[in-house]
């Protein structure tokens, strides 16, 4: 809680305007837990006194791994009481594979009250490529061939396979995707005229990125750009769910609401201990 307090020296009327801080939450992306959120709760809690910081505490490690709308569920119900209690609403901070993860529980949930919703390094358009968390979960397989093990109804019970987008089997990924192509309803989804309006319901869409990243790939996944069929990048405004404004992206950007933020020399695992990446990217819309 930050008080300002104007005193009047008129009938010994004293004013006191207090102004508090929405509450925010922490989703954690993959293979993480609380614990690695400790430096970005303290940036908070120093540039905005007696915010209510919640990183929240499941999935985590390995059960990071579970299918993603398993997970939506689960955050779903921890994040919901916490809306419940936060009449001005909150905001959503939201790292890597965390980040669509909220997107799934904006999109679903219909009286949500998240103002600003930061999306800290995440795949927002997929992933492809060749990195050590996929030689770490699938040894056996580069990103050429993986489509082989993601695009199977058992490889849609591992979160990465969720949003894997190999741009050389673009059916493939559509017929099988269970998560990022119906939530970009480029698989046909009944739900997509409701969810876009869910998603809208945010005020503020913060995308976080930068080309050191070193593991969303490309990098501009994280702000909706993605390769096309030759692996060259096709920027947000040049995809299809922004021309046709599939899920609100254009709506936002008409409105004003749409921020980019792009910074060099940070790597994936250190955008939430990064106070530069903190104070150029994130504190000023945690009001």
């Amino acid at each position: 809680m930050k008080a300002v307090c104007v005193w009047s020296l008129v009938a010994v009327c004293v004013l006191c305007v207090c102004v508090a801080y929405k509450p925010v939450i922490i989703v954690h992306g993959l293979f993480d837990s609380p614990a690695d959120f400790i430096n970005l709760h303290r940036f908070i809690n120093l540039s905005h006194p007696g915010t209510n910081v919640t990183v929240l505490d499941m999935f985590d490690h390995s059960a990071s791994l579970q299918p993603l709308w398993k997970q939506v569920e689960g955050f779903t119900e921890a994040i919901y009481p916490i809306m419940q209690n936060a009449a001005d609403g909150v905001h959503l901070i939201c790292y890597s594979q965390g980040g669509l993860v909220c997107r799934g529980i904006l999109s679903t949930l219909s009286d949500h009250n998240v103002h600003t919703f930061i999306s800290l390094s995440s795949p927002q358009a997929g992933q492809y490529g060749d990195t050590d968390y996929l030689k770490y979960l699938f040894p056996r397989f580069v990103k050429s061939n993986l489509y082989h093990v993601c695009y199977t109804a058992v490889g849609q019970k591992i979160s990465i396979c969720n949003y894997w987008n190999d741009p050389h089997h673009k059916d493939m990924y559509i017929n099988s995707s269970d998560y990022l192509a119906l939530l970009n309803n480029e698989r046909a989804n009944p739900n997509s005229t409701a969810w876009k309006q869910n998603f809208l319901r945010i005020k503020k869409l913060v995308l976080i990125g930068g080309a050191d990243d070193g593991v969303i790939t490309p990098w501009q996944s994280s702000q909706f750009g993605f390769y096309d069929e030759n692996e060259t990048v096709v920027e947000m405004k040049n995809q299809k769910v922004f021309l046709m404004d599939i899920f609100g992206l254009k709506t936002l950007y008409a409105r004003g609401d749409l921020v980019l933020c792009s910074m060099a020399g940070v790597a994936h695992v250190f955008w939430h201990s990064n106070e530069t990446v903190y104070k150029t990217c994130i504190e000023q819309w945690l009001t």
